[in-house]
């Protein structure tokens, strides 16, 4: 597996900002359809808006337990090269995602590591990626908050994951000492914003340089 860490920015509403992103040495650039969410991109700005960009950078739409069509107008509409749900999607509807566009499988982080294997289990074969937030009662999508990163270290996860939930710029050595052979990126939102939906670009910028910095020294 690639060893660079790949990074995904979730949550953008704005389009000067989805353009300044696409320029940094980042992976994915996210947007949320979930209707309930502060940092909803629906009002924002429009998917004629967002194809027009021709970004390079691949975009992910984050949806919660959305109907099948409407998941795939907005894929069609917003030119979206992967999605993410992160609701109590049904192994059979990931496969039906996934059959037509690459697909992360969200999950709320639990206690034990027996507890998120058999969690993932019936995913295994239809999804792309796994990711993994801090788990509360009630809550779709992130909740800003961290989980014990190393209830995954003796997983049996054989699928590239995200960690997600409350990863800050102070976090930089607890990723580098982070270890997992599926270990793939990280999703970084909440913790790098002004207000909601709006990121503090400077500290996105000053954290990606960091972390492509540091692959390079461990490189040489």
């Amino acid at each position: 597996m690639d060893t660079k860490m790949k990074i995904k920015v979730c949550g953008i509403t704005d389009l000067e900002q989805l353009k300044e992103l696409n320029e940094l040495e980042i992976d994915y650039t996210g947007m949320i359809f979930y209707p309930a969410s502060q940092r909803s991109v629906i009002n924002s700005f429009s998917g004629k808006e967002a194809r027009e960009l021709n970004l390079a950078v691949p975009k992910v739409g984050v949806f919660v337990n959305d109907p099948l069509e409407e998941v795939f107008r907005q894929v069609s509409e917003y030119g979206l090269d992967m999605v993410q749900l992160h609701g109590d999607e049904t192994a059979v509807y990931c496969n039906q995602v996934s059959d037509h566009v690459k697909l992360i499988k969200a999950f709320r982080v639990g206690e034990t590591q027996t507890e998120i294997d058999r969690m993932v289990k019936e995913f295994e074969e239809v999804c792309d990626y796994y990711l993994f937030d801090k788990g509360s009662m009630g809550i779709y999508g992130g909740t800003g908050k961290k989980f014990d990163w190393n209830v995954l270290k003796d997983t049996e996860i054989n699928k590239p994951f995200f960690l997600s939930g409350g990863i800050e710029y102070e976090d930089l050595e607890a990723l580098e000492n982070f270890h997992h052979p599926y270990f793939y990126g990280i999703d970084i939102n909440s913790r790098f914003e002004i207000t909601p939906g709006m990121k503090d670009m400077k500290k996105v910028t000053d954290f990606v340089k960091r972390i492509r910095a540091f692959e390079k020294i461990i490189k040489i």
